[in-house]
């Protein structure tokens, strides 16, 4: 009797499975066609950024070979173009490229460029903060320029200070240099050589 009813009971869990499925096939069929386009739409994507990276690649190792050949404006623009993509990895190298070979006399233009990668191109935290460090570099007037690193927690923070500690210094702001020193000496995560530089300078230039 017992087995009979599991048999019953087994048939009819069976059934309803069954019925559940052709009740329901439209519903399935489409929950199922989701999940493929999805896994090929995520599989697609992954592989359309992999060649648009190699693609830029490709062009950033051209615009430098074409410089190397003495083509200075051809290199120029390939360059600009790349920054231009907006790309996290390429876009900051086109721009330190032109830096570094004084490609670009323009200073407006160079700084146009910092505030393209700066303002709109997706970049790490930290990545961010350092071309904001390499733009105050670049440009004379650059305490405000610190302030957004100075006033965080960035690896950067002691790189920033120290500068602003220089800045002071060439200006004749004595205390105002030893101040900032100061303070990148007791800031907890400062960088270890620009802390060690940091007490020579104030051992060096400001003991009495």
């Amino acid at each position: 009797m017992d087995e009979e009813i599991t048999i019953i009971d087994s048939n009819t869990r069976n059934e309803k499975i069954k019925n559940f499925f052709i009740n329901n096939k439209k519903i399935l069929f489409i929950v199922v066609s989701i999940i493929i386009i999805s896994v090929f739409g995520y599989f697609t994507s992954n592989e359309i950024k992999e060649r648009k990276k190699i693609k830029l690649a490709n062009q950033y190792n051209l615009a430098t070979i074409t410089f190397e050949n003495s083509d200075k404006q051809k290199t120029i623009n390939r360059l600009i173009n790349i920054i231009n993509k907006g790309d996290a990895t390429y876009s900051p190298m086109a721009l330190y490229y032109l830096l570094d070979n004084n490609l670009i006399e323009d200073n407006d233009q160079i700084n146009s460029l910092f505030d393209l990668l700066i303002s709109e191109t997706r970049l790490k935290k930290e990545i961010k903060n350092l071309i904001i460090y390499k733009k105050a570099l670049f440009n004379s007037n650059f305490i405000k320029m610190l302030n957004p690193i100075i006033n965080s927690e960035s690896i950067w923070k002691s790189h920033a200070l120290y500068l602003l500690a220089e800045y002071f210094f060439s200006q004749n702001e004595m205390q105002k240099s030893k101040d900032v020193f100061n303070q990148i000496i007791l800031l907890s995560d400062s960088n270890n050589n620009i802390k060690v530089e940091s007490q020579k300078r104030i051992n060096r230039d400001f003991s009495e």
